[in-house]
């Protein structure tokens, strides 16, 4: 008996270990996560366009193919990555970074670019020429999959420079955490975003009750308006993002403009405010940070579109993107 006694001792021991590490786990994702927000918000706001154009019955499946591929992005390929990287070249972390922020500054000063000087889109054009629409869906699928590495990449480098763990099993663990719940947060808005419509066409024309209706032909009314916002927010997301990870990775290089001047300028717009001195002081930083990412990524754009498209271009046998 006093055998037993100290068995179930020794495992309820074991057990409250056990659960401080999954508390220790949780708290260190939250944290993680919460560093990757701009580059979430830019996930959730691309990914609704890859479901446009396809019968409602698509929307949810193609959603779920995309998120499939994101989980075995994180988790399969980027995760065993970030976990060598973090144990054996920790000094590849902060170029990589600033290689990922670099991409995401290209892409937001390209949308930028593309809305005031709009151009013929040849992604669109290879669209409108696919006839098998099983086949455009796979397309499709593969060039989400493929967005989504770079963002995913981007998500777990962030993260893996937030984590503060004692061992490499609590960092993998946290990490990994980050990367499941990131996904399930943003494929389940994704699919959300592009069901309301449905459900709002399903309330105008089932629902018993005028107020009913009229909401449900207010949601259909009201989701192009929300696309178009998810596609601005995204936008400045990535500017934002891209442009803030370059300051940083720059910091570290001890290379302080323009992040010296940015610090500058919002702690004396602070200074100006009574009230909300905190808020103020965020809000000019990310404005700031946003601008300087438009100006990194419109300097991109003649690199990427003349010089590194045209060589990805002759490796992959695939055309060149421009514009």
């Amino acid at each position: 008996m006093s055998g037993l006694l100290a068995l179930l001792d020794d495992v309820a021991a074991i057990a409250k270990v056990a659960a401080t590490s999954v508390d220790d786990i949780a708290a260190a994702a939250a944290k993680a996560g919460g560093k990757t927000a701009g580059v979430v918000i830019d996930d959730a706001a691309v990914t609704p366009k890859y479901v446009q154009g396809f019968a409602p019955a698509r929307e949810v499946p193609i959603i779920w193919k995309i998120a499939r591929g994101s989980f075995f992005n994180k988790l399969v390929l980027l995760l065993p990555v970030a976990m060598l990287l973090a144990n054996f070249a920790p000094w590849a972390i902060t170029p990589l970074l600033m290689l990922g922020g670099a991409y995401l500054c290209f892409e937001g000063a390209e949308k930028v670019v593309h809305s005031l000087f709009p151009h013929a889109n040849a992604e669109i054009e290879a669209d409108m020429s696919v006839a098998d629409a099983a086949h455009l869906e796979e397309e499709k699928v593969r060039g989400a999959i493929k967005t989504d590495f770079i963002l995913s990449a981007e998500i777990m480098t962030i993260s893996l420079a937030a984590i503060e763990a004692p061992n490499v099993w609590m960092q993998a663990a946290t990490l990994a955490v980050v990367g499941a719940a990131v996904t399930i947060a943003v494929y389940g808005a994704v699919a959300l975003i592009v069901k309301m419509d449905d459900v709002g066409l399903f309330m105008a024309r089932q629902s018993r009750l005028a107020m009913l209706r009229a909401l449900g032909r207010g949601l259909v009314k009201f989701m192009p308006r929300l696309l178009w916002a998810l596609s601005v927010i995204g936008t400045a997301a990535m500017l934002w993002v891209g442009g803030s990870i370059i300051e940083h990775g720059l910091h570290e290089f001890h290379i302080d403009e323009p992040g010296h001047t940015i610090k500058v300028l919002a702690d004396s717009a602070a200074a100006m405010v009574t009230q909300g001195a905190g808020a103020v002081q965020w809000l000019v930083t990310a404005a700031l940070d946003g601008v300087f990412g438009l100006i990194v990524g419109v300097l991109l754009i003649p690199v990427a579109t003349r010089v590194l498209g045209p060589v990805i271009a002759a490796l992959t046998g695939k055309k060149a993107r421009g514009h």
